[in-house]
């Protein structure tokens, strides 16, 4: 065991197919067994006390491991072959199958029905994946969802099951455990096709966050959203759409807790800055960052200002701005209530008529905050958000992502409010 804790074993991936006989394998490692110096003089300093011909089964089978990357289960059955066939005798079989059990639970999932789209409909589709089931292919194609998904160490699915495991998971607070008895993997698998789907998508389709080269941006609709958003009361009349920052509780650090800890709150988290425009969609997003951070400080850092400057105007040439609350600086491109502390006097009543109408139309850019986290509630259980063991900010911005993608199916909250549609699907992933 001690042998083994040296070398670092760790679970493995791919198996060498069952027709290859362990015979072969033991027979084929042995002499790189006898040709290496090192492991022969590593296994004589672990202390392993046994005979000379255990030290060096177990020496094939660690070779084993690492040249064709068994997995604890092959292993074993490897072992068992052995044992049958007098490779190795019962001393040797006991010490080196416990020495490939893994360490986490076997849960049978081979007793459950693999993945099949078909055998849901469509309120279960809706309710676990929060996509019909009519509309979960139609979000795969504009995707662009690969055929398959394949982990590094050799897992593969296919594309629709990869996406489906991950709107699961993000849909409810839920372990792999939990997803088992629908996906019929082990929780291994589960969690390395989760997060080689997460990363596809975050890096596929991560720049629609962030680009203003999309076609819901274009001059003519960033008129169509200063003029929805005039027509509900706002005094401004060339305000295309409202910023503010995302404060995400987390699970408390063991390290760096400072960085991460948001007085106003009183919370550790990370922060995300948003531009949300009237039909319902995040145009931007910016972060995370630290939740210590200030809002003008991450504006600052965003570069939003310079990108308003270029982009944000009217067919004519006529400049457009975003509203903020009071926490952002006052800019050209940038409007915000007026303050207290920025005139000799008290407010003027049209001082406070202008910030109280402004306020009504503001509070839109909470409504999509709160549709992010009451759709995909994994995201608000700060328990299971641990910065250094999952992508906690990836996470936020797939979600983000995702969210926009239901909007533009199903509509939400901010768009009915505001009157107006947001592009379909095919064009928002044109």
């Amino acid at each position: 065991i001690v042998f083994i804790r040296d070398f670092k074993i760790r679970r493995p991936g791919t198996t060498v197919g069952r027709k290859l006989s362990c015979c072969v394998v033991l027979g084929r490692v042995h002499n790189e067994w006898r040709e290496n110096t090192k492991l022969r003089s590593h296994t004589t300093h672990t202390g392993l006390r046994t005979s000379a011909r255990c030290k060096n089964t177990a020496a094939c089978l660690c070779f084993c491991h690492f040249a064709f990357k068994m997995s604890f289960v092959k292993v074993q059955n490897a072992l068992v072959y052995s044992l049958a066939d007098e490779i190795i005798d019962e001393e040797e079989f006991v010490l080196l199958f416990d020495a490939y059990k893994s360490s986490n639970p076997a849960y049978p999932y081979w007793e459950y029905d693999a993945f099949c789209l078909d055998s849901f409909d469509s309120s279960e589709c809706l309710t676990e994946f929060r996509v019909s089931k009519e509309d979960l292919p139609r979000l795969a194609e504009v995707l662009r969802v690969p055929p398959q998904f394949r982990c590094p160490q050799g897992t593969v699915c296919s594309g629709i099951e990869g996406l489906c495991l991950l709107l699961k998971r993000l849909a409810y607070p839920c372990r792999y455990f939990d997803l088992i008895y629908r996906f019929a993997r082990p929780v291994p698998e589960l969690c390395m096709i989760y997060n080689v789907v997460l990363d596809w998508i975050c890096i596929t389709h991560g720049h629609r966050l962030t680009s203003w080269n999309q076609l819901f941006l274009t001059p003519a609709w960033l008129e169509q959203y200063a003029r929805a958003i005039h027509q509900l009361g706002c005094p401004l009349a060339n305000c295309l759409g409202f910023i503010d920052s995302a404060v995400r509780p987390i699970s408390r650090p063991e390290e760096h807790q400072r960085l991460v800890y948001n007085g106003h709150k009183r919370v550790h988290s990370l922060k995300f800055q948003s531009l949300v425009i009237p039909n319902g969609l995040i145009a931007n997003l910016f972060g995370p960052v630290e939740g210590r951070r200030h809002d003008a400080g991450m504006l600052n850092e965003s570069g939003l200002l310079n990108a308003l400057q270029t982009y944000a105007h009217t067919r004519t040439g006529n400049p457009l701005c975003i509203y903020g609350d009071p926490a952002y600086p006052l800019r050209p491109e940038l409007m915000c209530p007026y303050r207290q502390g920025d005139f000799a006097g008290p407010l003027t009543p049209q001082m406070r008529a202008f910030n109280a109408a402004m306020s009504s139309v503001r509070i839109s850019v909470e409504w999509l905050f709160g549709d992010i986290s009451t759709y995909f509630q994994f995201i608000d259980f700060k328990k299971n958000l641990k910065i250094g063991m999952s992508a906690v900010g990836k996470q936020y911005i797939v979600c983000a992502l995702l969210r926009n993608a239901l909007t533009c199916l199903y509509g939400n909250t901010t768009s009915e409010y505001f009157q107006l549609d947001p592009p379909t699907i095919e064009s928002y992933f044109a």
